[in-house]
Formats: C-alpha cells, structure tokens, sequence
C-alpha cells in the first residue's frame, strides 16, 4: 500500500506529508477493529526478539527515533506498526516553534533527509498531559534538550526541568546536546558541562523511588578523541548507555547534486548517507568500553543488513526514522522477521 500511496506523498511538502500519512492512519486506527487487524499485519511477535537492556525489557530490538513523534501524540499508532519502542521529542521546556519553514528535505536518491527543525515541540506540560494517557505494554523514551532562548550556561536547568516534569511518564530518558540545529547545543558535548550535566541528571534519579535508565545520544562527528571521553564520562556517571548516531553536519558522498543539496541549506542529514559513520561510532564505543554499557544503533537503517549490522558492531537495540520514510510502515516487520532467521 505504501509503494502505491508514496509518489502522492513524496509531492508533499515533507512535513505536511508527515501530518497527512499520521492522520490517515489515525483515522483508519479509529474505525473498529482495523488497529487489531494493522497490528496483525505489521507486528511480528516472538520470545526470540525479545531482549533486556537497562532493566527494561523489550519485546523486539526496534524502536522509533526522537524526531518522528516530538510530543507524544501518535503512540497508540506505533505501537500498532509493530515497535518495540518508540522514543518522544525531543522536548524543551517552553512549547517552541522551531525554525523557518522549509526546514525538512528529502533526498530520495540517497534515501536520506536534511532537517533543521530545531526543536519544534508543545514544551513538557503538553507532553507530559498526552503521555498520562499513553498505550499499555509499550516502552516509550523520553528525548530531552533546551529551549533555543537558554543560554548554554543556564542549560542544565532546561534539562533537569523536562526530565521531572517527564519522570512519571517515561521509561527511560535521553540527553540530546547533538542536534545540529540548536545554536550552541553541541558545545554542551565537551566532557565539562557534559559531565557537570549528567551528574546533575543521576543525582535527580537516585532521589526518586523508582531508577530510570538515563542514554546520551551523541553525534556522528565526533573525533575518537571526544569518542573516548564519552566512554569515560558513561562510566564515571553511572548513566545507562549511548545512542549512536545523531544527525550529521558532512555532505560527502551523496548522489544527490551539489546545487540541489546547497539548494537545502543547512540541518542535520540523515539515513542511508550515515549508515557507515554510525556503525563505525557504534563499533568504536563498544570495543573502547569492552561491551561496558549498552548502545542504541541509529543511523541509516533501511531493511533487515542495515540492523543487523549495527547490532554486530555492539548495539543492543536499534532505532528507524528516515529509512520509515523511504521504505514505509513494513520495514520494522521487514527487520523483525530479518533478525529471527539470522
């Protein structure tokens, strides 16, 4: 269906296609006995993908990656696609419209996407109202950051307000200080205010009754230098784990033109064009840390080889969104069923 739906879609302004495609589906979720019927057609279920990381335990390794559903409105609908977890936000305290529209671009021939979003979201009270009414037996992460407005030294108090207004909601957390879209956001990826960061975010969580597991999501274009210090600073803070990859500033390698990417202007790109960096990210972190914490592969995973390549590099789950968008709803059954004949 989505083959036949997907020329439509793709002469869409991206974002409007994203509101069109979710509200369909939420329309046909709501006609009785259609979402048993769609989550028997998408969802794979078996003990054999089921996997514990961090305390939690998923009923498959794949998840949806913040960015997708930024404020926590299409839950019930992922679940119906078959995720075994989906990830919110990223949130900010204060509600923000993100930057100028167009900020959202496809590149088909590279099954890739340039976003500078910016953190467009409803702020924490609007994700926090929606999540009381979140779906049962679905695992759902909490992606937090700073409002553009908070300069980076009063940025931890950003964190630390989203990550409390969320705590009763969520599973887990992730501290996003890799998007490239927030002026000054990757600065906070120095090992200081990073280390300062995360202290502050583990002090909160031992305060509280239950522990929740807390992943940084870092950058593609990090040196092994910086790599190394992110390895430290997991083990010196005692957070869970790392998400690998964020979006990438680099524009090598594309098939799409020059002018047509320049034509985009500047963002994050994502998809098949990192899918090497990523793995590489992944596999680097695991061997300097000797399997010391668990990762989340992201980054340019578009069929069953993509996920399965990131979890031999050493991640324990994997995460889709761009690939979602070139190669449609099947592609988490597609991997699902890929893993369990491996």
């Amino acid at each position: 269906m989505y083959k036949t739906l997907k020329p439509l879609i793709f002469k869409l302004q991206p974002e409007k296609a994203h509101e069109w495609t979710m509200a369909l589906l939420t329309f046909v979720c709501a006609i009785p006995g259609v979402r048993s019927l769609l989550r028997s057609l998408y969802a794979v279920h078996s003990d054999e993908l089921a996997v514990e990381v961090a305390g939690l335990k998923f009923p498959n390794p794949v998840g949806l990656a913040a960015g997708f559903d930024k404020d926590a409105r299409w839950l019930k609908q992922m679940r119906v696609l078959g995720f075994g977890f989906v990830e919110i936000g990223t949130v900010t305290p204060l509600p923000q419209e993100g930057n100028p529209q167009p900020r959202l671009f496809r590149l088909p021939k590279d099954k890739g996407i340039i976003n500078r979003m910016g953190f467009n979201n409803s702020g924490m009270a609007a994700a926090a109202a929606r999540l009381r009414k979140r779906p049962s037996g679905l695992i759902v992460g909490g992606n937090i950051g700073k409002n553009k407005i908070t300069p980076n030294e009063k940025a931890e108090s950003d964190y630390v307000q989203c990550f409390n207004a969320l705590y009763d909601h969520v599973d887990y957390f992730v501290v996003n200080v890799s998007s490239p879209n927030t002026p000054g956001l990757r600065e906070l990826q120095e090992k200081e205010p990073l280390q300062r960061l995360l202290e502050t975010l583990m002090k909160e969580c031992l305060n509280r009754p239950v522990e929740r597991p807390i992943f940084l999501k870092i950058a593609p274009d990090l040196t092994n230098d910086q790599l190394d210090d992110i390895v430290e600073l997991v083990q010196e803070t005692g957070i869970a784990g790392v998400i690998a990859t964020n979006t990438t500033i680099s524009r090598a390698g594309l098939r799409t033109s020059a002018e047509e990417v320049e034509q985009m202007g500047a963002g994050g790109l994502s998809g098949a064009p990192v899918r090497e960096r990523s793995t590489e990210v992944i596999r680097y972190l695991h061997g300097q840390s000797k399997g010391g914490f668990p990762i989340i592969g992201v980054g340019g995973i578009c069929g069953p080889e993509d996920a399965q390549e990131k979890l031999e590099a050493g991640a324990s789950l994997v995460q889709v969104y761009s690939g979602l968008i070139h190669e449609g709803p099947a592609l988490v059954k597609r991997i699902n069923r890929g893993l369990l004949g491996r």
